[in-house]
């Protein structure tokens, strides 16, 4: 059973505001994906300890700059996302 970091309700109003964009991720990977992130910055692990239930740890890196990129994922004083991709690793 992989780990939830939302609940269904969470993802239910989650969902609709991430980006897909032209190439994957595939749906049902998204909320797995998304999550990854969460746990990253809950955690403060790099993104190379994430653990193997998110997805490739590259993979869910690369969706999160997408989001960032698209503002889905505020950044700067106030967002907290700041700096967090400035090293893969």
């Amino acid at each position: 059973m992989a780990r939830r970091e939302l609940t269904d309700d969470e993802w239910e109003l989650t969902e609709p505001f991430l980006p897909i964009g032209r190439y994957g991720p595939y749906p049902e990977h998204l909320r797995e994906q998304f999550e990854g992130v969460i746990w990253r910055f809950r955690t403060g692990s790099q993104w190379r300890e994430m653990p193997p239930e998110f997805g490739v740890w590259q993979t869910v890196y690369d969706r999160f700059v997408q989001w960032r990129r698209a503002t889905t994922i505020p950044t700067g004083p106030t967002g907290g996302a700041s700096g967090a991709g400035a090293a893969h690793g």
